[in-house]
């Protein structure tokens, strides 16, 4: 195997051992916001597929106050993007805050495209946990 799948490799398993945190953290918010955080990381791919990063991630900070989930989310890919910087967003002369709004609007096009594609890939596996933490009551 190639030094290069190896990173990859690396990098991919991090992912998901991260999403996986992240994912339980939803998991124990309290009364409905779970299931509120179930569905928004469902959601917020499409949202950033549809509308961008900026704009998504924008509606997410609006609103993180009023509710759990949002927050939640907006401060784990704030977290995520933090930690792994140094390779989503090389060569940059723009320091990174813990405000992602801020971060993301300071992005040349390059590392924007970039720091999609991770959040991208991070919501993919993010949503693969919460579907099998997060179980919601059966109807009757």
């Amino acid at each position: 195997m190639s030094k290069n799948a190896t990173t990859i490799k690396g990098i991919e398993q991090n992912r998901a051992n991260q999403a996986y945190e992240y994912a339980k953290k939803g998991s124990e918010l309290s009364d409905n916001a779970p299931k509120e955080y179930k569905a928004y990381v469902k959601r917020i791919p499409m949202m950033i597929k549809t509308n961008g990063l900026g704009a998504t991630f924008a509606f997410v900070f609006s609103k993180r106050n009023k509710s759990d989930a949002y927050g939640c989310i907006y401060g784990q890919v704030t977290d995520w993007i933090i930690n792994h910087k140094n390779y989503l967003i090389s060569n940059s002369d723009t320091p990174l805050t813990n405000d992602l709004s801020e971060q993301i609007v300071q992005l040349d096009s390059a590392q924007y495209r970039a720091v999609t594609v991770e959040v991208l890939a991070l919501f993919q596996w993010m949503r693969r946990f919460a579907e099998g933490l997060i179980v919601e009551d059966e109807q009757p």
